[in-house]
């Protein structure tokens, strides 16, 4: 019974309580992987697209986020119209814009 009463002491002393520091790091460090690979760079790219949608003019020549290609013949607040061959005209949101292309990519993909 001696090998108890020892066991019951042993249990009685409280351990080294951790420091903020030490409790807070790893999630601190999570929090900073995410903010630099994942947050920043999403930030990055939708303030170019932004720029890029803003900056859209009668004659660009631009693909959608449908992966069509056509020219732009007019723009609006809201919308834009693009041309995709002779007399198909299709009237498109502004965001729907992907991408604007070099000035002849459409001449050269037929």
């Amino acid at each position: 019974m001696d090998f108890l009463i020892t066991a019951a002491m042993a249990q009685d002393a409280a351990p080294d309580a951790p420091s903020m520091l030490g409790t807070f790091l790893p999630l601190i460090l999570i929090i900073a992987i995410f903010w630099f690979l994942l947050i920043r760079p999403q930030m990055k790219r939708n303030k170019q697209h932004r720029e890029l949608v803003s900056g859209l003019a009668v004659g660009d020549e631009v693909v959608t986020a449908g992966g069509l290609l056509g020219k732009i013949t007019e723009v609006g607040d809201s919308f834009v119209t693009l041309q995709l061959a002779d007399k198909v005209l299709v009237k498109l949101q502004r965001h729907s814009v992907a991408q604007v292309v070099p000035k002849g990519t459409i001449d050269s993909a037929n």
